[in-house]
Formats: structure tokens, sequence, C-alpha cells
């Protein structure tokens, strides 16, 4: 059973990380020419994993589960980051803007 594991990791291992990714929460500045300031918000950055470990032996199931696992651990936690650094940014970008056309006064 454990030879065929191994053969199986062998086989998998590197399809899994060829297709597998680390995401990280990016900061990127933008103009908002109806406010005149310049505000920032997070995007999801995406690292390609190229690195293939040594997946053989007893910890052969245990090592494919950490890559399986690595892509949408980071892709949760980088999204969650994302989502409530661009509601703070947010809220900030509307206590700086002057109300305007596009904007109620309150």
């Amino acid at each position: 059973m454990f030879c065929s594991l191994g053969k199986f990791a062998t086989i998998i291992g590197p399809a899994l990380l060829i297709s597998g990714c680390i995401y990280y929460p990016k900061r990127v500045e933008v103009y908002d020419s109806d406010c005149n300031i310049k505000t920032r918000k997070l995007a999801l950055g995406v690292i390609g994993s190229n690195s293939v470990p040594n997946c053989s032996g007893g910890n052969a199931g245990a090592c494919l589960a950490a890559i399986a696992a690595v892509g949408p651990v980071t892709a949760v936690v980088s999204g969650s980051i994302v989502v409530i650094g661009n509601t703070l940014y947010w809220m900030e970008k509307e206590g700086k803007c002057a109300p305007s056309k596009g904007h109620d006064a309150s």
C-alpha cells in the first residue's frame, strides 16, 4: 500500500503544484476625480507555486493534503482581508470626500 501511495504522490504531486496558487492582498492607489483625492484599495495578488517539495515516503499523503489546502486557505484568508480592507478604505474615502454633484450631503 505504501508503494502505491508513493507512486500516486509522484504522479499527482506535480500536477497539484502546477495548478496550485498562493493568494495575497496587495494595495493599489487610485485617483478619484469626483472627490479630487487619491484613495487606496486592496486587490488579490496571485503567486504561482512552481517549487515541487519532496512528497515521498510515509508522509506522502500528509504532504499532498498540505499542498491541496494551501491555495484555498490563502484565498479565503486573503479574500477576507481584501473585503474588510476595502470596506475601511471606502469609509475613509466617504469621510474625506466633499459633497459634489454625485454625492449627497446627508
